[in-house]
């Protein structure tokens, strides 16, 4: 058993003598799906979402099935969604009986749109934006573009060709609106979502990772967004920015560097984002003082 890490196929490793077939039923293991186990101590926890996508891709027979939706822009290093989510699985024509956590998908995928990370085959960048856009609501779909588009790297505008291509798939209609709200400049969905809130309340468009370098043209930081004429930018502040101490002296090293430099940093937190009317008025207010 010691070289069993990870989910297993109980009938593989039952055959192979990886296991036995009475700690297989007892419990040490623990049953995931029809004939699809994990060691008990080794079963992955709701916010796993790669694990648990690892441990669903082997629920279908055959040839392997492809990791879609949120868990593929997880696995590719875009995390955008949230992590209980569901697990996407795209197998083809294939009949395949939904389980709970698990969406069954039988699109047909092109050969590239489809990559191999580590042992999992996972829908591409493109590929995992393209369905994601035409999914989800307004913010959360160009949250998903960002983030995919910058870990492609590919252009946003690479998915109008796809509408183009396939007009009457399912929410294509969304895609070019996505699109044109789109900027993957954004460092992390967070950002994303600051960005398009500060847009919908009337706030002129900020530059996002705009780079501050003082009066001499020395580099002193990258903010989240900046509004460079006036000097004013906005930072967001995500829990472990106040729960790990390192990162809170770091962040208040940055902040003073960028006050030396002359500029104005606001912050926002996640009840900013839920309940952005004060931010705005802040953003705004600071604009006004500093522009005239």
């Amino acid at each position: 058993m010691e070289d069993i890490s990870g989910p297993f196929r109980a009938s593989e490793a039952i055959a192979a003598g990886r296991i036995t077939r009475g700690r297989v039923a007892g419990p040490a293991a623990r049953r995931l799906f029809p004939d699809v186990h994990a060691l008990t101590d080794r079963v992955a926890t709701p916010d796993d979402l790669v694990g648990r996508a690892a441990e669903a891709a082997l629920y279908v027979r055959g040839s392997p099935a492809v990791i879609g939706g949120y868990a593929a822009a997880e696995i590719l290093g875009a995390s955008c969604g949230p992590r209980p989510a569901a697990v996407d699985l795209v197998v083809g024509r294939r009949r395949v009986r939904p389980r709970p956590g698990l969406r069954i998908r039988q699109d047909l995928l092109a050969p590239d749109e489809i990559v191999e990370v580590g042992s999992l085959l996972v829908t591409s960048a493109v590929r995992t934006a393209w369905d994601l856009v035409r999914e989800l609501d307004a913010v959360e779909r160009v949250v998903a573009l960002d983030a995919l588009a910058r870990i492609g790297p590919f252009d946003p505008q690479d998915l109008l060709a796809l509408v183009e291509s396939r007009p009457r798939s399912r929410g294509a209609g969304r895609v070019r609106e996505a699109v044109a709200r789109s900027d993957p400049r954004a460092g992390s969905p967070p950002e994303t979502r600051m960005r398009l809130a500060l847009g919908a309340h009337g706030v002129p468009a900020a530059v996002p990772q705009l780079e501050v370098c003082d009066a001499e043209g020395w580099f002193v930081a990258h903010v989240d967004l900046g509004w460079k004429e006036a000097k004013v930018a906005a930072e967001y502040q995500g829990d472990h920015h106040r729960v790990d101490r390192e990162q809170w002296m770091y962040d208040q090293a940055r902040f003073a560097d960028l006050a030396g430099a002359g500029w104005l940093v606001l912050p926002c937190t996640a009840q900013d984002l839920r309940f952005p009317r004060a931010f705005v008025k802040r953003i705004l207010a600071a604009l006004s003082a500093r522009t005239g």
